[in-house]
């Protein structure tokens, strides 16, 4: 019922928006001259629906594999699950999990079936895990600085909200030791904007001048440096791992079924009768209801759900063209901008360099440093313009990058850098938005039921608790309720309005 009242109400307020007839949905943006359109390939090609099972058939099969296993105490179990939900979560990481959690959390019980969906269960390739783990306030935009508040709040809560009834309470390892953004004389005074709006919106920063970094931190080298700020509350770093299996166990643990299976098209209907704002009015609509995975055991199964929400990171952009976004006329001639970018992690030893007092540092170069752990071990990176973008076919790390662009950017801002030791590195996922590097968060304009929760261009892990909860609101309330994120939304892409974060790492 609830998740019926909820659609009603998007539908209604779908409705009351202007129709913008005259918008071109292969929309060029005036200043960037990006034109938001896919080019069909010419292989490719939509995935056939399975064909049904017989209930015959399909209950000799389930009788015929309990025999075998009296026999046989080692026969692989069958890979049965719900075939009928009321929500399907595609993507089974961090964010994916935050959003099954708040579900449940506020529908308990069979009021809802919730399903996440997750190809690899290992997370060995999984942004989340792959992550540096950071919790910032440090934006320039208002909603950014909200949802990092909200998350920083859950944060110290997690034992309390994640405990599982059978498990100790989990522990995410927050280490409170901030952020510290460094600016230029040519960065200060947006930094000093940001500043303004943050301490507004109740974060606990420190500006800091010239001379009063260098007394802070006197083991920074602060040529060149106009001013800093520094976070001396709620913001550090924490555990990614550890989050998200608080997460999922938690929502395991409040009914959410989670299955490992691949996402490899959908089924589409026959709507008619939808009108949907902004849409041709001699177009007929066509309506999604059926997800198509493919099982460990090469299976392709159906699940028919009413609600479906898009939280798969780095290829959130591929399965939005499986529900052919970008690939059809009219409203669905705009794609999913939403790609996988690699991004270097390098863990090293610096018997020199800062002590316990060490916060995530971010450098006017782009490249950012922290400690990790203790006996002077630091993890550091740094972003690539986009002409020196890495390949993202594998996770392979290119030390040389490290070497000729990261290590000459943090030895100059840190003298007991100059003498390290690289001892391990790792590459990861960035769910990269190349519109305009924000999330997008809120339901589809054409599906209307079908939400996203994607695009986060690096801070999605630390805003997946205040995500997790807008998406809840959206879909049982039909609208945000506690902080309007409605400036992500998809509708953004239609019009070319894009929407620009000043603080990204």
């Amino acid at each position: 019922m609830l998740v019926k009242l909820g659609i009603r109400r998007l539908i209604q307020r779908s409705s009351a928006r202007t129709n913008p007839t005259h918008l071109n949905t292969r929309c060029a943006l005036s200043s960037t001259n990006i034109l938001l359109t896919y080019s069909k390939d010419d292989d490719y090609k939509e995935v056939p629906s399975p064909p049904e099972e017989n209930p015959v058939k399909r209950t000799l099969r389930i009788f015929s594999h309990d025999l075998k296993s009296i026999v046989d105490p080692y026969q692989p179990p069958l890979l049965e699950f719900s075939t009928h939900v009321d929500i399907a979560v595609i993507g089974g990481g961090i964010m994916g999990s935050a959003i099954a959690y708040w579900i449940k959390q506020r529908v308990p019980d069979d009021a809802l079936r919730v399903m996440v969906i997750e190809k690899d269960p290992s997370y060995t390739r999984s942004s989340t895990v792959l992550s540096v783990g950071g919790l910032r306030q440090q934006f320039s935009l208002k909603e950014n600085i909200e949802m990092s508040l909200f998350s920083a709040d859950f944060l110290r809560k997690v034992p309390e909200l994640l405990a599982c009834e059978d498990g100790p309470a989990p522990d995410v390892q927050f280490n409170p030791q901030g952020y510290l953004f460094l600016a230029t004389a040519a960065g200060a005074e947006q930094l000093n904007e940001n500043y303004l709006l943050q301490t507004k919106l109740g974060a606990k920063i420190d500006l800091l001048s010239q001379t009063k970094l260098k007394e802070k931190f006197p083991w920074i080298n602060t040529d060149g440096i106009e001013l800093a700020t520094h976070g001396i509350e709620n913001e550090g770093w924490f555990d990614p791992w550890s989050l998200l299996v608080a997460f999922k166990q938690k929502a395991i643990s409040l009914g959410v079924e989670y299955i490992k299976a691949e996402v490899i098209g959908f089924e589409f209907k026959d709507s008619r009768w939808t009108v949907v704002a902004g849409m041709d009015p001699e177009e007929r609509h066509e309506g999604i209801e059926r997800i198509l995975v493919k099982t460990s055991t090469g299976e392709t199964k159906g699940i028919t759900f009413a609600n479906c929400v898009l939280a798969a990171g780095h290829e959130s952009g591929k399965i939005a063209e499986m529900m052919r976004i970008g690939r059809r006329p009219g409203m669905l001639s705009v794609p999913l901008p939403v790609e996988a970018r690699k991004r270097y992690v390098y863990c090293f030893h610096a018997p020199n360099g800062p002590g316990l007092d060490c916060p995530l540092v971010v450098d006017p170069s782009g490249a950012y440093f922290r400690r990790e752990g203790l006996a002077n071990h630091y993890l550091a990176g740094q972003s690539p313009p986009l002409s020196d973008e890495p390949n993202t076919e594998t996770l392979d790390v290119d030390y040389t990058y490290f070497d000729n662009v990261v290590w000459p950017n943090i030895a100059n801002r840190v003298p007991g850098f100059e003498n390290i030791k690289v001892k391990s590195a790792w590459a990861g996922y960035y769910d990269y938005n190349s519109f305009d590097q924000n999330a997008v968060i809120g339901p589809h304009p054409y599906y209307n039921n079908v939400y996203m929760a994607t695009g986060f261009s690096g801070h999605g892990i630390q805003q997946a608790p205040a995500v997790g909860r807008a998406i809840m609101e959206m879909i049982l309330d039909g609208e945000f309720v506690t902080v309007d994120l409605t400036k992500f939304n998809f509708e953004r892409f239609l019009v070319g309005k894009q929407v620009k974060e000043q603080n990204i790492v």
